[in-house]
């Protein structure tokens, strides 16, 4: 099949404790051929996490240099500390034909839509609010009034699932990171997206 003209951004979010990360590796395990977006931040690295694999870790100062050169296509700011996407290395991905994935949070996911109208929004739910709140229990690394925290800020959260394309449910890992692919499968046959199929006839 010949390649694809461009590649498709997909933007992925959830609450806190929904599992995303293990969805991500799942999904990437199953398609080797999307690009993960590595977020640059402000913060300082936590053990284990390595630059350029967790995240790119930059300084303030560097940081708002990158916002200043309109070279961020969205960025937030989270508990004193900044976060981005480089909007060069996406734009670049994307030209070559490579689909592109981001996890981000709701804002910055909205920004992402207002720049990139063509972008798929996915957000994970668990099986239930109340799983939700056992899954941040089971964790057993934050004070209860962390979690309660986390838990109000999920449901501010579920209030902008109407401004996404595609609703996953995180019940079983492997079947989540299935439906995600079922998305992608079909997202990649609109007929926007397949011309070159039958151009020149």
């Amino acid at each position: 099949m010949k390649k694809k003209t461009r590649g498709q951004l997909i933007v992925l979010s959830g609450p806190s404790g929904v599992g995303k990360s293990t969805v991500i590796s799942e999904l990437l395990s199953e398609r080797t051929d999307i690009y993960f977006s590595v977020s640059f931040t402000t913060r300082q690295p936590r053990v284990g996490e390595a630059d350029g694999v967790n995240y790119h870790f930059v300084t303030r100062e560097e940081f708002e240099q990158m916002i200043a050169n309109e070279e961020l296509l969205e960025y937030a700011e989270y508990v004193h500390n900044y976060y981005g996407t480089s909007l060069k290395v996406i734009r670049e991905k994307l030209d070559a034909g490579i689909d592109v994935l981001l996890d981000i949070e709701v804002q910055g996911a909205a920004k992402v839509r207002a720049k990139c109208p063509d972008a798929v929004l996915i957000f994970i739910v668990p099986p239930s609010f109340e799983e939700l709140s056992r899954r941040l229990h089971r964790r057993a690394t934050d004070q209860e009034e962390v979690i309660q925290g986390r838990l109000r800020k999920a449901r501010e959260e579920y209030q902008q699932i109407c401004n996404y394309d595609y609703l996953v449910v995180n019940d079983k890992v492997s079947a989540a990171a299935e439906e995600i692919i079922a998305i992608l499968t079909a997202e990649g046959c609109r007929t926007k997206n397949r011309m070159n199929f039958v151009e020149g006839v």
